[in-house]
């Protein structure tokens, strides 16, 4: 038996043994130098600093509906692991039987037939598979390869949440904004349109000027509950982000007064792939699929197992445990194809199929991350230009609007002056306060697609240590 044991203990796992492919990372991104740090090892409340963002996303981590559902996946993958790991232990049963009954024989009268019996037994029984070709090892590592994929997958749901919250929340503190400056605007329209009206009323002005400043009021007027139709629906959009119904969110720091790092260090590529959750999902589920490889491959070769069976048989069940009449047996079994119609050829090509389709899901996964990465570092460092140039914009047109009325109040210019110099202020303040906007927000997407530093802080999903591979 020990030396069946240690046969069986040494025998190899058939199939390929994982090693990551080579991937086109480079040595840095494609628009920063080579970094060591990087914001995605920082942890989330210290890169988004509004205390009300802050609660926002603890909640949303605490009551989020997508996100419990990843964290029952987690749970359900890892009884899965444990499940497909414990046929490599030996498998203990135990049965009973009570019967009642009477033999008859063909040819034999029935006086001469035995009387009716009873029959009583108590067995325990055990198999035991030898994995000598590691088809239970590989599909094992499948398994744990499946449970490290569900929480990355987790991580990502996570990464995904506190970004989606953070965004809208800096959305929805622009469409404040917005209706802050369509509400002044719409001052400012009315008092040029009260300065038109008094000069037609006067006689100083044409009517034309009236109707004109009287439209472009109204223009105006109707962005307001437009955004205010914007703002309650990305409230509501945020109150199920955090689990709660349609209802009002607070509001922190304004959005011109939140603060964007200047400076925000990427790291270098290959720290994506220990990072990122999608990249480690993406790669589990390659290892995953190589493991299946040698799982079907084993599937050639005979299922080599110990059985054992002992137990007692009495026809009084008062005297079964008195192992008055006992039964015991134990026996080596093997068992193997031989024709299968090609079945364990088209699972083992299957599984190399998978297998290569897993790779290139993970090989493009790595190079969309690379993207992702290069367009969030040249997106952040354009906004900062693009800032500039809008608040210049918005001064020189706010000056112009002053200088306009000035004009226009002493006959020196034309309605159409004023009118003109309005129309161009206001979507360029909109520019702007959007372009604020896209600061945070680029912060926010640039820390997504770094993969947000989750992974540092948590370790891998524990299985109980008896039933790792």
């Amino acid at each position: 038996m020990c030396a069946v044991c240690a046969v069986a203990l040494a025998g190899c796992a058939v199939g390929p043994d994982y090693r990551r492919p080579p991937l086109p990372l480079g040595e840095t991104f494609r628009e920063t130098p080579a970094q060591t740090a990087s914001i995605a090892d920082t942890p989330w409340f210290d890169v988004f600093t509004d205390p009300v963002l802050r609660q926002l996303v603890e909640e949303a981590l605490a009551n989020n509906r997508d996100l419990r559902a990843a964290i029952a996946r987690v749970e359900q993958a890892r009884d899965e692991a444990a499940i497909a790991r414990s046929p490599l232990f030996p498998q203990v049963g135990y049965g009973g039987v009570a019967a009642r009954g009477k033999l008859v024989r063909i040819g034999v009268a029935d006086q001469e037939a035995p009387d009716v019996a009873n029959t009583f037994l108590a067995f325990a029984n055990a198999s035991w598979e030898l994995d000598l070709w590691g088809r239970i090892r590989r599909g094992a590592e499948a398994s744990y390869a499946d449970l490290l994929a569900s929480d990355a997958g987790r991580h990502g749901v996570v990464l995904s949440l506190v970004s989606q919250v953070a965004q809208s929340y800096f959305e929805l503190l622009e469409l404040d904004l917005e209706l802050q400056i369509a509400r002044d605007n719409v001052v400012s329209f009315q008092e040029t349109f009260d300065l038109f009206n008094r000069r037609y009323r006067g006689g100083v002005a044409s009517k034309l000027d009236s109707l004109r400043a009287q439209a472009a009021l109204a223009q105006v007027a109707a962005d307001v509950p437009r955004v205010e139709a914007a703002i309650v629906q990305k409230e509501n959009e945020i109150a199920v982000l955090v689990g709660r119904p349609a209802q009002g969110m607070p509001r922190g720091t304004a959005l011109l007064a939140q603060s964007v790092p200047p400076e925000i260090p990427a790291g270098v590529p290959a720290q994506l792939l220990e990072r990122r959750p999608d990249l480690i999902q993406s790669e589990q589920t390659l290892v995953a699929a190589n493991a299946t490889i040698g799982e079907t491959f084993a599937q050639y070769f005979p299922r080599v197992g110990l059985t054992a069976l002992g137990g007692t048989l009495s026809s009084d069940v008062s005297n079964l445990l008195e192992h008055k009449s006992s039964l015991w047996s134990y026996a080596a079994q093997a068992a193997g194809p031989l024709f299968t119609a090609g079945q364990t050829t088209y699972q083992w090509k299957a599984a190399q199929a998978a297998t290569d389709a897993a790779l290139a899901s993970y090989e493009s996964a790595v190079l969309n991350a690379l993207r992702e990465v290069s367009d969030a570092l040249i997106a952040r460092s354009k906004l900062d230009e693009q800032r500039a140039q809008r608040e210049t914009s918005v001064a020189a047109l706010e000056e112009a609007l002053k200088t306009a009325r000035t004009r226009y109040a002493g006959g020196l210019a034309t309605y159409l002056e004023v009118l003109d110099a309005q129309q161009q202020l206001y979507p360029e303040q909109l520019a702007l306060a959007q372009v604020r906007r896209d600061e945070l927000v680029s912060v926010v997407t640039l820390y997504r697609v770094l993969g947000g530093g989750w992974n540092a802080a948590e370790p891998a999903p524990a299985v109980p240590s008896n039933l790792r591979p």
